[in-house]
C-alpha cells in the first residue's frame, strides 16, 4: 500500500492570514458559475456514489446493522434499476468507496465483504484515536489504531487533539499526529479529522491541515459529523488552499474528505464542482476526494429512481 511519507516540521508553511469574507465569496462564486441539470445531474449523482464513504457511528451499532450497511455499500441499487441509464458491463463499478464504522465493528464489517467477495473492492476504514474528542491519553490512542488494523480496517480516520491546535502548539500536534502515521504504516491510508467546528478560525483550520499533511496525512477531513458546525464549502477551500499549496512546497500530494452535513445530491455536485476547479478533475477518484456520508445515499437513490421512472 503507498501512503505519504512524514516530512519535517515547517514553521514557514503556516504563516498565512485568511479574509472569512473573501472564502465565503469565492466559493460561491466556483459552484456557482456551473449548473449541473438533466441527465448531467445523473451522471454526477452516480460518481458521487463512488466516493462515498458510508458510514454508521452510533452507539446502538451491532454486528446487524453493519452487515446492512456493507450490503447496500456494494449493491446500492438493483440491476434492474440501471438497466436503461448505465451499461451493464458497468454496474459492478457501481458501489461506494468505503464503509466507516467504529473499530468495534470492522471484524463485522470486514466478513461482512468477504461472504459477499468484494473485500477487495470497498475499502474498510474505522475512526479512531478516542473519536470524536480525542481526549484520551496517546498510549491509547495508538492502540486504538493497531487494534482497527489488526481486525481488518485498511483506513484510519484520526481525529486531532484539536488543544493543541487552540493553544498554538503546532509542534505537539505534529509529533502525536507523527506518531499516528507510523503506527498506520504501510498497512492503512491515514485521514485526519481536523473537526473545523471547533478550531476557532480559518486560519487554525489551514494551521492545522498543514501540520496534518507534514506529519504524513493521506486525506485531510473536514469533520467528525458530532460538532455543531460539519462541512461547509468556504472551510472546504480554505483546505483546498493548504492542499495545493503543500502540493507546490513538497510534491507531496493529500487527499480531501468532506463530512458532516454533506445530504443531498446538489451538496454532493457543489463540492464535486468546487474540488473540479481548483485541484483539477484528476482529483475527483476515490484516492484522492471522499465524501463521509450516512444519508447522501438515500439522495442519490431518489435522484436514480426519479430519472428512471421518467425514462421508463
Amino acid at each position: 500500500m503507498k501512503v505519504n511519507n512524514i516530512l519535517p516540521f515547517d514553521n514557514s508553511l503556516l504563516q498565512i492570514t485568511i479574509s472569512l469574507r473573501q472564502v465565503e465569496d469565492i466559493s460561491k462564486e466556483i459552484v456557482t458559475k456551473a449548473e449541473v441539470t438533466g441527465n448531467n445531474e445523473i451522471i454526477w449523482a452516480l460518481k458521487a456514489l463512488t466516493l462515498i464513504d458510508l458510514t454508521t457511528l452510533s452507539g446502538d451499532d451491532t454486528r446487524a446493522n453493519v452487515q446492512r450497511l456493507c450490503l447496500r455499500a456494494a449493491h446500492p441499487f438493483p440491476s434492474s434499476l440501471l438497466e436503461t441509464m448505465v451499461d451493464a458491463t458497468l454496474h459492478k463499478q457501481l458501489h461506494v468507496a468505503a464503509v466507516c464504522v467504529y473499530p468495534a465493528r470492522v471484524k463485522d464489517a470486514y466478513e461482512t465483504f468477504e461472504q459477499l467477495k468484494c473485500v477487495d473492492d470497498i475499502s474498510i476504514a474505522a475512526v479512531a484515536t478516542g473519536f470524536p474528542s480525542g481526549q484520551y491519553s496517546l498510549k491509547t490512542r495508538l492502540e486504538e489504531i493497531t487494534y482497527a488494523i489488526a481486525c481488518g480496517a485498511r483506513e484510519i480516520d484520526i481525529v486531532i487533539n484539536r488543544q493543541l491546535a487552540l493553544t498554538k502548539q503546532w509542534e505537539a500536534l505534529y509529533e502525536e499526529v507523527c506518531q499516528m502515521r507510523v503506527t498506520c504504516g504501510e498497512k492503512a491510508h491515514m485521514k485526519t479529522i481536523l473537526a473545523v467546528g471547533e478550531l476557532g478560525s480559518m486560519e487554525n483550520v489551514y494551521k492545522a491541515a498543514m501540520v496534518c499533511m507534514m506529519a504524513g496525512a493521506d486525506f485531510i477531513k473536514t469533520s467528525t459529523g458530532k460538532e455543531t458546525v460539519n462541512a461547509t464549502l468556504p472551510v472546504g477551500l480554505v483546505m483546498i488552499w493548504a492542499i495545493r499549496e503543500f502540493k507546490r512546497k513538497t510534491n507531496q500530494i493529500v487527499g480531501l474528505k468532506p463530512a458532516g452535513g454533506v445530504r443531498t445530491v446538489r451538496e454532493a455536485i457543489s463540492w464535486m464542482i468546487l474540488v473540479k476547479e481548483t485541484l483539477g478533475v484528476e482529483s475527483l477518484q476515490p484516492s484522492l476526494f471522499r465524501f463521509g456520508a450516512s444519508g447522501l445515499l438515500d439522495d442519490i437513490d431518489k435522484v436514480v429512481r426519479k430519472s428512471s421512472l421518467c425514462k421508463s
